[in-house]
């Protein structure tokens, strides 16, 4: 990861919580939108996740498209960054359902997973880009051609814990 991806990283880990923080109840569960989507995992009092709003581009397609979370209620296409915080309907039914949970790098794996080669477009470019994993060093827009063509760099992250497979 470059110093400056990994500068914005950390900014961002110190930023949005307070950000989740500074949310006004709206009464109906769900934090008032901001504009900016909120990925903190844990809602007031430690609850829950703060699922957001409806404003991203799949919201209320019947599948979580926020990268938080993992299980077969999850998209398997398109997860992309911006979406975090932009399904809430979805990703709540699902999570209350048991379909999805929040995803925990710290309970990932990475003995012996196959993370393929390194023939992918992306390949080498100090992000992995490979929609199998989570975490800090993921690349903004993933997709099913991508899925083991990244290996170099999503062996490194997660051999440092910075990334975990997902189910």
């Amino acid at each position: 990861m470059t110093p400056r991806r990994l500068a914005l990283a950390l900014a961002l880990l110190i930023a949005l919580p307070a950000a989740a923080a500074a949310q006004k109840d709206t009464g109906a569960g769900a934090p008032a939108p901001t504009g900016t989507p909120a990925p903190p995992a844990a809602g007031a009092g430690g609850t829950g996740p703060v699922f957001g709003d409806d404003s991203g581009d799949f919201a209320n397609d019947g599948e979580c498209d926020d990268r938080r979370f993992t299980g077969p209620g999850v998209a398997t296409a398109g997860l992309s960054l911006s979406n975090t915080g932009r399904d809430a309907t979805d990703c709540r039914q699902l999570f209350e359902a048991g379909r999805i949970r929040l995803f925990d790098v710290a309970t990932a794996q990475c003995t012996g997973v196959e993370f393929g080669d390194d023939s992918g477009d992306y390949a080498n470019d100090d992000e992995c880009d490979d929609l199998r994993f989570e975490g800090l060093g993921m690349a903004h827009a993933l997709g099913a051609g991508l899925v083991r063509r990244d290996a170099s760099d999503c062996r490194r992250y997660c051999d440092l814990g910075m990334i975990g497979l997902r189910d």
